[in-house]
């Protein structure tokens, strides 16, 4: 007999469609994972059993891009904001770390750095979770093959506009800020051989190995943040976007792939574009480079909210929340399959962080925010409303990144699959509220935000971890070795 039996629920895989079509069935799990699926399904007298009256079952979410620890104390972000995660129906939580100013705030080797953070992270988490990295240095690009082979890593990342850009919009000391050593750059001579660093560890390790790239061109960034900073005209979050403006993504989009292209590596993830411009200049070098498997990330963010819409400058992120325009071809585009999945990029900065001495200066805010706890029920609100079937959000939240990152037993609803679903009412209606996150960010720019649909229960491998919309017991998450799909 199953240790739990979640009863009456209208299970949703990638490729199914409307929520009317779907029928009746009854989930049981042994094990963490997935026995049987099916109508009608037998429980025994210690069966933990839950109806789920009629809700949708998703697959947990795989959140293919978070930064926990960017801003405050690892151990608490890790305790913190994964209860956001489990709010928001996340169940693996793919965090990017580097070396340098924020995170751990020190530089040196990865072999001294990722245990430090494993250590910092360990049994404090409420969901599964695992770590992307980024080769900030000649020797961490050395140490690839290593970060695999020890700790499954298998996905790195490059943030084009730290060449020569700060984190926050002004321009910065990039020794000093990324903590690299004396004569070395980060630069488009370290973004190839970074490249032809995961290269070679793929004819090693395998094509399972991929690439994120945070696509922004430092030097259009830095003059136009001049430019921008000049024009008493321009304020808040518009005056962002133009500091930082869409042909920047576009045009770094272009120099990436054809990095990739000269260094033969595959694999290339470009993440959360967001504009009508960042799409289109990556539909067009898929196009030119027809040999690259690319993968298009945009963020729950960029989806849902706009420059006149986000509650305040605490919208500041990077790349800056767009006009009205794009957020309507970002949806264009997720609608036309353009887009292969969809994410928070969760960055908590609290507000006595977030804010400048002049709260209302957008330059002198922090960028980032969290929105983990919003991810799942934003996507399938707005989602229904626009006609994007359900199994299309399956797709976007679970199965694809999951597929692209190694999570072997992590994005959908079988057998033998682990038991991380999350009931979805999809006629609850409720307003967002920042006072009511398990995240310890105190704002949120999506304050006021009228959600259409709310995730009420949460199982991470059987364990019952989210109870009628709230976060409970102990914390069960594990950090995910990955391999091979």
């Amino acid at each position: 007999m199953p240790e739990l039996l979640i009863r009456n629920a209208r299970v949703v895989r990638a490729g199914d469609s409307a929520p009317d079509s779907l029928e009746l069935f009854d989930i049981a799990v042994s094990a963490g994972a997935i026995e049987a699926i099916g109508p009608a399904l037998p429980a025994g007298e210690r069966t933990e059993v839950v109806d789920a009256a009629g809700l949708l079952a998703f697959p947990g979410v795989v959140d293919a891009h978070q930064h926990w620890g960017i801003y405050g104390d690892l151990a608490a972000d890790t305790e913190s904001e994964s209860r956001a995660c489990a709010q928001g129906g996340v169940t693996t939580s793919l965090s990017y770390l580097r070396t340098g100013r924020y995170y751990l705030n020190r530089g040196g080797s990865y072999r001294d750095f990722v245990p430090d953070v494993l250590d910092r992270m360990a049994g404090r988490s409420s969901v599964d979770y695992g770590l992307h990295l980024a080769p900030m240095t000649a020797e961490h690009i050395d140490e690839i093959p290593y970060l695999v082979a020890e700790f499954g890593v298998t996905s790195f990342k490059i943030f084009m506009f730290y060449g020569g850009h700060g984190l926050h919009g002004r321009s910065a000391d990039q020794s000093d800020f990324l903590m690299i050593p004396p004569g070395e750059r980060y630069d488009l001579a370290h973004f190839e051989f970074v490249m032809r660093g995961i290269q070679r560890a793929r004819a090693r390790f395998g094509d399972h190995l991929s690439l994120s790239l945070h696509c922004e061109t430092a030097e259009i960034m830095a003059a136009y943040t001049a430019l921008v900073e000049g024009d008493s005209a321009q304020s808040g979050l518009r005056a962002y976007s133009a500091s930082r403006p869409p042909h920047s993504e576009g045009l770094a989009i272009t120099i990436a792939s054809y990095l990739a292209h000269e260094t033969g590596l595959a694999d290339i993830n470009l993440l959360h574009l967001s504009s009508a411009k960042a799409v289109e200049a990556a539909m067009t070098m898929a196009k030119a480079f027809p040999r690259i498997n690319f993968r298009r990330e945009v963020t729950i963010g960029h989806l849902l909210a706009d420059v006149d819409t986000a509650h305040g400058i605490g919208g500041k992120v990077n790349p800056p929340l767009r006009e009205r325009s794009d957020v309507e071809a970002l949806w264009r585009h997720l609608l036309a399959g353009d887009i292969d999945w969809v994410v928070s990029d969760h960055a908590c900065c609290r507000d006595e962080q977030k804010f400048g001495a002049d709260r209302d200066d957008v330059f002198l805010a922090k960028s980032g925010f969290g929105g983990a706890e919003y991810l799942l029920p934003g996507l399938v609100g707005e989602g229904m409303k626009r006609g994007l079937p359900l199994g299309r959000i399956a797709e976007l939240t679970a199965a694809n990144p999951a597929r692209r990152y190694g999570l072997a037993g992590k994005g959908d609803l079988a057998v033998g699959f682990d038991a991380d679903i999350v009931l979805v009412d999809p006629d609850a209606r409720w307003t967002v509220r920042a006072a009511a996150s398990e995240s310890a960010q105190e704002y949120t720019p999506f304050e006021g935000f009228e959600m259409n649909a709310a995730v009420t229960d949460v199982f991470l491998r059987g364990n019952h971890i989210v109870r009628d919309g709230e976060v409970q017991g102990d914390a069960h998450g594990r950090y995910l070795r990955r391999g091979r799909p």
